[in-house]
């Protein structure tokens, strides 16, 4: 399943986040990933997430994004949860690749058969309408 948290700058998605991977870390039975652009997070998130900064490993783009999910997915069957912060700064502004590449992540999430998060900094009404129809909007 693919979870949304959006809203402006400044309107406390990241700390929603930072409050689902630890409740995800303290229910799962099995891995939680929490995935950023920079190493920001490392006291916020619980020991046991695995944090990965995807500008330490080059990922810039949409393609590249999705790539690095599909490996994330593949190294390690164990994971339950993947929580991603600031999407819109790792893989772009454009609004109709990040629906291509949510629709990706759907399939994604139905063949690995996991739960993928994403925080975007934008108001509802500027994403394209086709993405809530596989999308779930976390209310927060």
């Amino acid at each position: 399943m693919v979870s949304l948290i959006i809203g402006h700058k400044g309107t406390g998605k990241t700390k929603q986040l930072i409050k689902l991977v630890n409740e995800a870390v303290e229910s799962s039975n099995g891995n939680v990933v929490c995935v950023e652009k920079e190493t920001k997070l490392t006291y916020d998130v619980n020991y046991r997430a695995r944090l990965v900064a995807t500008e330490h490993f080059g990922v810039h783009g949409y393609d590249a994004f999705f790539g690095f999910l599909c490996g994330i997915c593949a190294g390690d069957h164990d994971i339950t949860d993947i929580l991603v912060d600031a999407t819109l700064r790792i893989g772009g502004r454009n609004f109709d690749e990040l629906a291509a590449f949510l629709k990706d992540v759907n399939k994604l999430t139905k063949i690995a058969e996991k739960n993928i998060t994403f925080t975007i900094s934008a108001d509802r009404e500027e994403l394209p309408e086709e993405i809530f129809k596989f999308c779930k909007v976390v209310e927060f």
